[in-house]
Parts: structure tokens; sequence; C-alpha cells
């Protein structure tokens, strides 16, 4: 027997004044889904454990079939192994989104305006992402290119002692608070500080002002994590 398994990660949103408090799932129109429910066996399930943060990364280990509290070791290292980065047992990846942030004399007084910079194509993040990993100084590390505005950042023999907040957590907020703190954080806000520099006056980030969308106007590190062992899926 196969099986489809399909994810409707934040599908069901919440209620809103102007469907009338339906939520937009409830609203939409969905006859193949309702087709299916009707001949289905349906329930609810819980696939994140009540200590773990509620996020798709620990959720999709739980449907597969994976303890997450027994293999969860952050959520750069899933997405290092989706895009195919070879990684070692001592090395420590961190998610680098590409952002928006405000534009504020200092660094520490910006505010987070949009962790995914406008839904940045993923032609123009690689090209940004190539720039920033020739132009930066980044001894024991390297930046790789993901899809859209998520991409990678392997460290040699890191730490996942650091403390990182997740961009869309943070969303409308002034990120002075929020800015790596721990093992190496003065390495990863230095690499944070120096993009955007780098970042403002790039032609992608000119033609995208120029077309009215949101400039990525810098990286933003989170999800630290080691490579995962994991059992076969079979």
């Amino acid at each position: 027997m196969k099986y489809i398994v399909i994810l409707g990660d934040g599908m069901a949103d919440y209620p809103i004044e102007e469907l009338h408090g339906k939520t937009p799932l409830e609203a939409a129109k969905k006859p193949n889904i309702d087709a299916l429910a009707e001949v289905s066996e349906t329930g609810l399930c819980r696939t994140v454990p009540q200590n773990m943060k509620p996020g798709s990364d620990v959720a999709n280990l739980s449907v597969l079939g994976y303890d997450p509290a027994r293999y969860y070791t952050g959520r750069s290292p899933l997405e290092a192994a989706s895009i195919g980065i070879p990684l070692k047992e001592t090395d420590v990846t961190f998610r680098a989104n590409l952002v928006t942030l405000s534009e504020a004399e200092n660094f520490e007084d910006a505010t987070m305006l949009d962790y995914s910079a406008g839904e940045i194509s993923t032609a123009e993040a690689k090209e940004l992402i190539t720039f920033l990993a020739d132009k930066l100084e980044m001894p024991g590390a390297k930046l790789y290119a993901g899809v859209s505005y998520r991409h990678c950042l392997v460290t040699q023999n890191g730490s996942v002692n650091v403390t990182l907040t997740p961009p869309h957590d943070i969303t409308g907020k002034k990120i002075t608070t929020f800015l790596p703190k721990g093992d190496n954080a003065d390495f990863l806000l230095s690499l944070m500080k120096r993009s955007r520099e780098l970042l403002r006056n790039h032609p992608v980030n000119l033609a995208r002002a120029a077309a009215g969308k949101k400039k990525a106007s810098s990286l933003w590190f989170w999800g630290a994590g080691k490579k995962p062992s994991l059992d076969s899926f079979e």
C-alpha cells in the first residue's frame, strides 16, 4: 500500500471579520478536500510534543514517524540536508534569512519589516547570497544559497549554545532585544551588520526598490543545530 501525506501547514488560519467570522479554510471552496473527507477517517492528532515549539520542522519529523524529542537537533540542519549541503558531525548550521529591516543609523535600532524580503525570488536571492559569500570574512564558515529567502550558514566546530530569534516572530518589532546572545554571538552579529552594508546598494536591491518591492537588506540567523542522526525511514 502507498500513502500520500499532505500537510496544510498554517492553512487553517484564524477567523476574520471579512469572512463573517469564518477562517479562510472554512470559507474556501474545496470540493476535492470535501469529497475525500466524506470517504475518509478523520480526526485530530498532536504532531508537536507539548514541551517543544510548534514549528513545521518539529511537526514534519513527527508526521514521518521520527520522535522529535529524540531526533530533532534544530531547524537549519534539516534545511541543509534538503538542499544537499554535506555536513560533518562537528558542524553547526544556522538558517540564514534575507530580511527587510527599516532604515536606522544603528543596526540595533532597526525594525523587522519583513522576514522574507518580500518573498524575494530564488534567482535574486542566489545572486545576493553568492555576493555575500564572496565579500564577507567568514573564517571557518560558509554561506549556502537555498530557495527564496531561506539560506544556510555552516560553521566548523561551532556551538549551539546560542539564543537566536526567528525573524517571523518579531515582524514589526525593533530588533534590539532579539539580537544573537551566547557562543559566537559577536561573530553572527558582525555578519548581519556587514551584510546590511554590502546589500544596501546592490543592483538587485536597487532594481527591487525601483519596482516598488522590498529590499533584502540584511542576513538574519536563527535555528541553530547539528547534523541529525536519522534511522532509515523504511
